[in-house]
């Protein structure tokens, strides 16, 4: 029961070339950014990366990107990140873009063991007929499309609506980031730091969890648990060092008077 590893090393030594990660965190407020250093040190390539955005130039999975370790990203989101728009544009990254809720929800699907789902969003658009570029060649020519998806039509309140058939997102592994965690994995995660943390871990097949703080079983009050053990395999205590090295992505402050 005790899942604790020594090291990040350790936690990601079995994750190998070739893998899909599912990664926590919106921007770069919650992410497992000790498991993504860990990763990119172990010299891991070939990677799918399903997460909200790719971090930004030289943090989190930024660092993965501007390596060459990731050969397809599932996103919703470019951000920030300049060598994410290059790499994408120039061919060297294969890129599915995804409206943000339908991601959340392919990837809350794959933990609960629900194949695929049926949704509004994208109906009418080429989310659903198909046509998005995936890959460009170096001189900018789309080499793969997303191709059309199923719709279906259904009775609703206001009358029959057309939706677009999703499939759900499980991934070899999940790497996420709690503020708080015990020996058995659950977690809780803190204010905004929440956001695609708990997904990424229901959906890996097995999850990694880095912790601020790790406490013993028991300490968590079990209705303040955000993610339960069950969906967690391994979990690594942060030193205060680590817990504490968290980036802005854009740094906005008020003029003072």
């Amino acid at each position: 029961m005790d899942k604790v590893v020594g090291t990040a090393a350790e936690a990601v030594a079995d994750i190998a070339s070739g893998s899909t990660l599912a990664v926590g965190g919106f921007g770069l407020c919650g992410i497992p950014s000790v498991l993504i250093q860990a990763v990119l040190d172990a010299g891991t390539d070939d990677l799918e990366v399903v997460s909200n955005n790719a971090g930004v130039d030289g943090w989190g999975l930024g660092l993965l990107l501007g390596a060459g370790r990731l050969r397809r990203v599932v996103a919703s989101y470019v951000g920030e990140n300049k060598e994410f728009a290059r790499q994408y544009l120039s061919g060297e990254l294969e890129v599915e873009l995804t409206p943000q809720g339908t991601l959340a929800e392919r990837m809350r699907a794959g933990g609960s063991g629900i194949p695929a789902f049926f949704t509004a969003t994208g109906v009418g658009t080429q989310v659903a007929e198909g046509g998005l570029p995936w890959r460009y060649d170096a001189e900018g020519n789309v080499v793969k499309s997303s191709p059309p998806k199923q719709t279906q039509v259904f009775e609703t309140a206001e009358g029959p609506k057309e939706f677009v058939l999703e499939h759900a997102v499980v991934a070899d592994f999940g790497l996420v980031r709690a503020w708080k965690g015990d020996r058995h994995g659950n977690l809780v995660f803190r204010d905004s730091a929440r956001n695609f943390n708990p997904l990424a871990a229901m959906c890996g097949r097995l999850t990694i969890a880095e912790v601020e703080h790790l406490v013993e079983p028991g300490e968590i009050d079990p209705n303040h648990v955000h993610t339960p053990g069950v969906f967690v395999q391994r979990v690594v205590e942060l030193t205060p060092e680590q817990a504490a090295d968290k980036r802005i992505e854009r740094k906005t402050v008020r003029t003072r008077a």
